[in-house]
């Protein structure tokens, strides 16, 4: 048996990278393979290490295993919302690309992001980019989002991949690391790994001047390694972030700054949303924890608070 890296996920092949030969080899998986834990539209995600095989005379390998891993990044499905998409598998961080125009990233998409990446333990950052097409007042908006974030202790970046601007700290946030890239369709994603190695010439296309939204240039994830060291993971964009397998109960321990503060609350089961004596809500008066990542916090309770009523 084989051990080789998944390197692209189509939904039904997978392109696998033997580990000790770096040949690249097109993979189904086995009949019944289930993932023990999690009813995922993709059992097998691109990073996964996996066990396979070849059967007698086929150029084609079967996966028969997913080895453990060390942590995943995963949301709801789109389409079916009882089961779940996995982004990727034994990353070593993840960036979040935003925009605030053309398209626009929403905060709350951003939280719903970092609450995932909190709630599965992978560091994640912040890149806005397209910083050159603001005008004074969308730049004001910028620099109150980023000091939402910051705040919170999230680090945030600044780029512009069509002037080039801060491109080389993105290339060493990169470097020698496995690095899931996200984002909304049209963020710039492609153009800025693009950049950072010219020999990938990944797909990238302009904005839809109708929809003032991206197109899809990402089919299917997947990885490719970086000529300065370490390996990118290219994903599809993204239009929500369905939460996975977090209760409402817990949802505040993934706010850091939120989390931190409740340890003052006056009593230990506090929602944060109505209790005398609340430490979160004197925080937000006093400014310690920003009132866009409060009034966000809120939002997703109820919408948890109603998805489990129903």
């Amino acid at each position: 048996m084989k051990v080789g890296l998944v390197i692209k996920s189509t939904g039904s092949w997978y392109s696998v990278k033997d580990t000790q030969t770096g040949e690249v080899t097109s993979c189904a998986i086995r009949g019944r393979f289930r993932m023990e834990g999690i009813k995922s539209t993709n059992p097998v995600a691109v990073g996964d290490l996996v066990k396979y095989n070849f059967p007698a005379n086929a150029e084609t390998g079967i996966i028969h295993q997913i080895l453990d891993r060390k942590n995943y990044i995963v949301r709801k499905s789109t389409n079916l919302s009882k089961q779940t998409h996995i982004l990727a598998a034994n990353i070593d961080q993840a960036i979040l690309m935003v925009t605030l125009k053309n398209p626009v990233t929403y905060p709350i998409f951003i939280d719903r992001f970092l609450i995932t990446a909190e709630a599965y333990e992978i560091p994640a950052k912040l890149v806005f980019n397209k910083i050159d097409l603001y005008d004074d007042r969308e730049k004001q908006t910028l620099n109150e989002t980023i000091k939402a974030y910051e705040t919170a202790g999230y680090e945030c970046f600044q780029t512009s991949v069509s002037q080039k601007i801060n491109i080389q700290t993105i290339e060493s946030l990169l470097k020698n690391k496995i690095t899931l890239i996200a984002g909304n369709s049209g963020v710039g994603k492609s153009s800025l790994i693009n950049l950072i190695d010219p020999e990938l010439q990944l797909k990238s296309s302009e904005i839809s001047n109708y929809h003032k939204s991206g197109k899809h240039t990402t089919t299917f994830a997947e990885m490719f390694d970086l000529s300065i060291g370490g390996s990118i993971i290219d994903t599809p964009g993204i239009k929500g972030f369905g939460l996975h397998d977090i209760e409402k109960e817990e949802l505040f321990h993934y706010f850091p700054e939120i989390f931190k503060a409740s340890k003052d609350c006056k009593f230990y089961n506090c929602t944060h949303v109505h209790e005398p004596g609340c430490a979160v809500k004197k925080a937000v008066d006093e400014n310690k924890i920003h009132p866009m990542r409060y009034n966000n916090y809120l939002n997703i309770l109820f919408d948890q608070e109603t998805k489990h009523r129903l």
